[in-house]
């Protein structure tokens, strides 16, 4: 029998229960909300289960929503199942305040500069990273630059003229 999206899902439900605290399928793709404190368990038993093979790690990034008292940045794994051509997003949300979760580096070595690039722009602190430093910014940088902390546009400008932008 062919892995589906759906035997996925449900095998995730069977062994997490609980932990499951939602699911959907935005555009066909499976998706999951897990507590950030689970989240070595859940990928390493996406990955270490012979008849799902979730091997490949795609993508893992953040988003921040500041509007989200508590839980305010979400941290965000791709996984794909080479074998059985099927994928899953997993999220997980963190504090601000505490931005923390387990490093994902002793499943995937190739977690390691999406760690790093998460941690650089975000501020995330993958907790067991073997080298969480910055990546693309400069070492000195004190903010990280994807957090909504500032305005997006300077409104003191007086050069500008909103008919060209829509408005």
């Amino acid at each position: 029998m062919a892995l589906t999206q759906e035997i996925t899902l449900a095998r995730l439900q069977e062994h997490f229960g609980d932990a499951i605290l939602s699911h959907a399928e935005p555009f066909g793709f499976l998706t999951i909300e897990i507590p950030a404190d689970r989240i070595l368990d859940v990928v390493g038993f996406l990955k270490n289960e012979a008849d799902l093979a979730f091997g490949y790690l795609t993508d893992l990034c953040a988003v921040h929503m500041p509007e989200q008292s508590g839980r305010e940045i979400g941290v965000v794994y791709h996984l794909h199942s080479l074998t059985n051509n099927v994928r899953i997003r997993i999220k997980c949300w963190i504090p601000e305040a505490a931005p923390e979760i387990a490093s994902a580096t002793s499943l995937y070595a190739g977690a390691n500069w999406m760690e790093r690039e998460t941690y650089d722009f975000y501020g995330v602190r993958f907790q067991g990273h073997p080298n969480l430093k910055r990546i693309l910014n400069v070492d000195h940088m004190e903010i990280f630059p994807m957090l909504k902390q500032y305005p997006l546009e300077d409104s003191s400008r007086e050069d500008k003229d909103d008919r060209f932008f829509g408005r």
